[in-house]
């Protein structure tokens, strides 16, 4: 049995495919990534396979997640810290202007 839930575009070339499968006769919950470009079109490596019997523990999980937890905001007063640059020995450091 395959049954595709749905896609999530990731780049040009790549999307992440949910989907329900059999594999080696163990039915899960399959997230990996699908690319189409001109030397392959298929699955990669990179992706998860959620065997049937932990589905509910996963679900249990994402749904545990809220919309304001996903919600981008940055806190009243807190500014974000750029990384620091390393600079190599043989050259000095110039200020950001």
């Amino acid at each position: 049995m395959e049954k595709e839930i749905g896609k999530i575009p990731k780049n040009d070339q790549a999307e992440i495919l949910l989907r329900i499968d059999d594999f080696g006769g163990r039915r899960g919950f399959t997230i990996r990534e699908f690319v189409t470009s001109e030397k392959y079109t298929g699955f990669t490596k990179a992706g998860v396979r959620i065997l049937s019997k932990d589905f509910p523990k996963f679900k249990e999980m994402i749904n545990s997640i809220s919309e304001e937890d996903m919600t981008e905001e940055e806190k009243a007063g807190e500014v974000e810290e750029k990384p620091k640059k390393k600079t190599p020995k043989n050259q000095e450091e110039l200020p950001d202007y």
